[in-house]
């Protein structure tokens, strides 16, 4: 599970924030916190993965929070969710090594469009042992890409050709759904690729991904065609 830390000052922001992220598949909120003071403790206690930083805090400024979080050497992730539109707080947000930075307001889709990219980020670096260009400009063009409303018909890396072998193959298993693995082996993609094309069906709404958990190891993520998820 992705753990997530959630900085705002405005209760009930930060429950709607939470409630997204809860609904998410492989992410849990461990902690909100409403003051930088507070959100530096919590950090160091909670260890987040993922911090999802506003910039107007009464005590001291996001941009302050996460400027001492880097100079800690804090290894969480940042993802700024601010009203804040001057060049200079981007700009410093971007200094601070954010993974991205979104305007408020902004729609639930976009919301969870950028957690599910940066989802996919984590799992690909884990997977890498060491990185061509195009791993690096994949990894750097998707945290560093523009925010849209309505999501390209044909995303950049994605074939239209690939993705329909990829729908017809998850939509052949039924309510049983497949993990990248078996989707990889079914339709003989790598599975990188598989996983990539299966994230992207569930970012199209046209899927829907859950955890399995077995005997031993580490949960397995399944995929289902919208329409044939199992009940319960």
């Amino acid at each position: 599970m992705i753990s997530v830390l959630i900085v705002d000052d405005d209760f009930m922001v930060a429950k709607v924030h939470a409630g997204f992220v809860a609904a998410l598949d492989g992410f849990e909120v461990v902690g909100t916190a409403s003051t930088g003071a507070q959100a530096l403790e919590d950090v160091v206690r909670l260890r987040p993965d993922l911090v999802l930083l506003d910039v107007y805090l009464p005590d001291m400024t996001g941009l302050d929070v996460l400027r001492r979080l880097r100079a800690a050497a804090c290894p969480s992730d940042v993802i700024v969710i601010s009203a804040a539109r001057d060049v200079d707080s981007i700009r410093s947000a971007l200094h601070g090594g954010v993974l991205h930075y979104l305007v408020k307001p902004f729609d639930r889709r976009t919301f969870e469009t950028r957690l599910r990219d940066y989802a996919v980020l984590r799992s690909d670096l884990a997977e890498l042992e060491e990185a061509g260009q195009t791993d690096v400009d994949r990894v750097f063009g998707g945290s560093r890409g523009p925010v849209s409303s309505a999501p390209a018909a044909t995303p950049k890396g994605i074939a239209p050709e690939t993705l329909e072998l990829v729908r017809a193959t998850l939509g052949a298993a039924g309510a049983e759904g497949l993990s990248a693995t078996e989707c990889s082996e079914r339709s003989g993609l790598a599975r990188v690729s598989a996983r990539r094309y299966l994230e992207q069906l569930v970012a199209q709404q046209e899927a829907d991904v859950r955890q399995r958990y077995g005997t031993a190891g580490r949960p397995e993520r399944r995929f289902t065609l919208r329409g044939q998820r199992r009940p319960g």
